[in-house]
């Protein structure tokens, strides 16, 4: 896994077109309202990760240096019972932030976050995350709205892992609020059975049902919603 704890400065990132980090930044509006010194603090704070297919980028038990965001892949949050046992809850997709409530506590991290493909993280350090959110109203707000997001989706992965049939854990996978990323899923089905806690070989016959049914089509190495409304209702049992 490749570390660069020494992230290059806003100005030079400004001159740099193809700056992911610097880029990505940018697109945040709690970053835009900053001012331009402040803005080169944070971009100058910031550090990246980066990790091949199947490897732990964060390790549970580690201390959390701060907050994350997927600049390129797919990752996979995973938990671990006493006996042993792991459990992939949870798929971040590249452009979302993610461990917001692991950074405001002081206990080490719970989960273990793997990449699903090859993939780099940024990290925006804890004191500067600390210190944004006790005095910048855009990053509270913005942080907020995130806690929301995953307030959601830890009550969808709940009622989709009791309640919900094979197929309609598949579909809920597919769709918000499981699913934060763009419409169009490239996932595989080896991905997808990780996600939801089944086989491959079961994914493969419940997708071929979901397309069966009119609500994805299967490409190859590729899943594509047909009708989102339709296949949320599905998901739902509606």
């Amino acid at each position: 896994m490749a570390c660069n704890p020494s992230f290059p400065g806003a100005n030079q990132l400004l001159r740099d077109a193809g700056g992911r980090a610097l880029s990505f930044l940018r697109l945040q509006p709690w970053f835009g309202q900053l001012a331009a010194a402040r803005q080169e603090e944070v971009a100058a704070s910031v550090f990246t990760l980066s990790g091949a297919k199947g490897e732990v980028l964060l390790h549970a038990g580690e201390e959390v240096k701060g907050w994350y965001a997927v600049l390129e892949g797919l990752v996979k949050l995973q938990s671990q019972s006493a006996d042993g046992r792991r459990q992939g809850f949870l798929g971040i997709p590249g452009g979302e932030w993610f461990g917001e409530g692991s950074v405001m506590k002081k206990s080490p991290r719970l989960y273990e976050a793997i990449a699903l493909r090859d993939s780099e993280l940024l990290c925006l350090p804890r004191a500067q995350f600390e210190e944004l959110a006790a005095t910048n109203l855009p990053f509270s707000r913005a942080l907020n709205e995130q806690l929301n997001m995953r307030f959601g989706q830890a009550m969808g992965i709940i009622e989709a892992m009791r309640l919900r049939t094979p197929e309609q854990r598949v579909a809920a996978y597919l769709v918000p609020p499981l699913w934060n990323g763009p419409r169009r899923m490239v996932l595989s089905q080896e991905e997808l059975g990780i996600l939801a806690g089944l086989s491959r070989q079961t994914v493969n016959a419940m997708l071929k049902e979901l397309e069966r049914r009119g609500l994805v089509s299967l490409q190859f190495a590729r899943v594509d919603i047909v009708d989102e409304v339709a296949l949320a209702r599905f998901a739902r049992g509606a």
